[in-house]
């Protein structure tokens, strides 16, 4: 169960592509990759939807941390911001913050 486990991250982890200081932390790019749907393609988003893409990274924890929390109020981001560890909010704010 472990090898195919093993197995099935790697190859998630070998179609994923890395960029700038993504490429220290590939989770960071896999977990980034949930906002596409919203927020666009590396958070660039061409609509009503804010885009994140090159968002500061302080500015970006914190608009996580206040979804999270309720201090800040969205349609679903409240309910996304709670299934992310702090590590894993400051990995996704270091990788949107290093694209330009």
């Amino acid at each position: 169960m472990r090898t195919v486990l093993l197995a099935s991250g790697l190859v998630c982890l070998s179609v994923v592509p890395t960029s700038g200081a993504a490429a220290a932390d590939p989770r960071a790019t896999i977990e980034a990759r949930s906002c596409n749907s919203c927020h666009g393609p590396d958070g660039y988003s061409p609509g009503a939807i804010p885009s994140i893409r090159g968002m500061p990274r302080q500015s970006f924890i914190n608009a996580m941390q206040d979804f999270r929390s309720g201090r800040r109020t969205g349609t679903i981001m409240g309910r996304l911001a709670k299934a992310y560890s702090d590590a894993e909010i400051r990995a996704m704010a270091e990788y949107f913050s290093s694209l330009k």
